[in-house]
């Protein structure tokens, strides 16, 4: 079925969300009116009665968003008037649709903002717990996807922990940009009225004033700003996930989903697929796509306004509810995640990653590094084929390699001593771990 034009200019299908925000905003500035004596005390009763009217329908669901309101602005007037009449028309005194859309935005992302860094501390609060609780649990490190290091699953789920720590100054930095006043500029060069920002700046709990009016109606660099803190935070989500779907399958089994995260599959019944973690991976490209979106729509307008812009609500209402869901159900799938230690530690005697410990011992012995390499090639294949790990190899079957070999070759080959043995500071040592466990409680107080 065709489009009108009507219907193809609408933006009301999206900006409904708003709703809230219109009239936050509205009431604001009829307040400003009066302050100013643009509208009578009696007028501004009326006009703010009858919004807060207006919501209470709202939120009952009891108003129709019909193509003809064009967007939540007209919709808001039109249901504005039908309840106290002409004087509604009093409240765009001083304004204009350009102000409405950009501080409705505004405010709608600082609450956005506000519920993303609520979810951000609370992952962070339970990587926190749950690194207290594994500081002792020892698995392998891995570069380029192969047994590298043996550390601790604390020494991980910190590394990610630093992640999502930057995330959330981020999203801190970026209220900055968002929580700045704009109305009161007209289409793009001011209104003839005098206004009163700093009155709706401390009503709506703005923190500074744009000083151009201008750029007041054409800025979303705050949205881009947003945009960019959300992508990094679902890329972050991202390379977890991907971590939790490799410890989960048969051939890792260092973890195992909760069943309310998973699902089962009909033609193969053996199977548990993470399809939550899978789907916060494929979200993630959504997010990205919301940037390129936004990005793309600002690359080539001119100034001031223009109806382009209205395209911006898709890609900043769906990043801000894609990441927040993400994080909650995140969140939750990682508290009710069961860690297998026993793998993990298997996992990491089997993986040979104290080779490089076996150097700096035959090191010491003076075996020179060429050497050192043709040795440990021959011990660690020798181990392989027996099917045991380094360090429980008798001192016989190290000595035919290399007579250098004795009995304090153990101490620096065991796999916690080899963890033990990290001295520099952010290591995956135990003490290390924990230094990085009382640092974040200190900085909590």
């Amino acid at each position: 079925m065709k489009q009108t034009a009507k219907e193809f200019i609408s933006s009301i299908g999206v900006d409904n969300m708003l709703y809230d925000e219109e009239i936050t905003a509205s009431i604001a500035h009829a307040h400003m009116l009066k302050q100013n004596k643009l509208i009578s005390s009696e007028e501004c009763d009326q006009i703010v009665d009858g919004l807060k009217k207006v919501l209470a329908d709202l939120e009952a669901g009891k108003v129709e968003f019909k193509v003809e309101y064009d967007d939540i602005h007209g919709c808001i007037e039109a249901q504005l008037e039908e309840k106290i009449g002409a004087v509604a028309k009093k409240l765009n005194w001083s304004r204009s649709v350009n102000d409405q859309v950009v501080i409705d935005t505004r405010l709608f992302l600082r609450e956005e903002n506000n519920l993303i860094r609520e979810s951000l501390k609370e992952l962070l609060d339970t990587l926190e717990m749950m690194a207290k609780e594994h500081v002792n649990t020892i698995m392998p490190g891995y570069s380029h996807l192969q047994r590298a290091q043996p550390i601790t699953l604390a020494y991980h789920l910190l590394a990610y922990y630093q992640m999502f720590s930057r995330d959330l100054k981020r999203f801190e930095d970026c209220l900055e940009r968002i929580n700045v006043m704009t109305p009161d500029s007209g289409a793009l060069a001011g209104t003839v009225w005098e206004s009163d920002r700093n009155r709706m700046m401390k009503e709506l709990k703005f923190n500074s004033i744009l000083p151009n009016a201008m750029d007041s109606v054409a800025d979303r660099d705050f949205g881009m700003e947003f945009i960019s803190d959300c992508s990094i935070t679902m890329m972050h989500l991202s390379r977890f996930c991907e971590d939790l779907i490799l410890w989960s399958s048969v051939e890792f089994g260092f973890v195992e989903m909760d069943d309310a995260f998973t699902t089962g599959s009909k033609v193969l019944p053996q199977k548990k697929n993470p399809d939550v973690a899978e789907l916060i991976r494929g979200k993630t490209g959504r997010v990205y796509g919301d940037m390129i979106n936004l990005l793309t729509i600002f690359k080539g307008l001119p100034m001031s306004y223009n109806r382009d812009m209205q395209e911006d609500k898709y890609a900043l209402l769906d990043a801000a509810n894609t990441v927040e869901s993400c994080l909650d159900m995140f969140v939750e799938m990682i508290k009710n995640i069961k860690i297998n230690r026993g793998d993990m530690q298997r996992a990491a005697k089997y993986g040979y990653m104290n080779a490089t410990e076996l150097a700096g011992y035959l090191r010491s012995k003076g075996i020179e590094a060429d050497k050192q390499e043709e040795i440990i090639g021959n011990v660690v294949r020798y181990a392989i084929n027996h099917g045991k790990p380094v360090e429980e190899l008798w001192l016989d079957d190290l000595k035919q390699f290399s007579q250098s070999f004795d009995s304090d070759v153990y101490d620096k080959i065991a796999i916690r001593n080899v963890i033990e043995s990290k001295k520099s500071t952010g290591s995956t040592s135990f003490d290390e771990v924990k230094k990085q466990l009382d640092d974040i409680a200190k900085s909590k107080k």
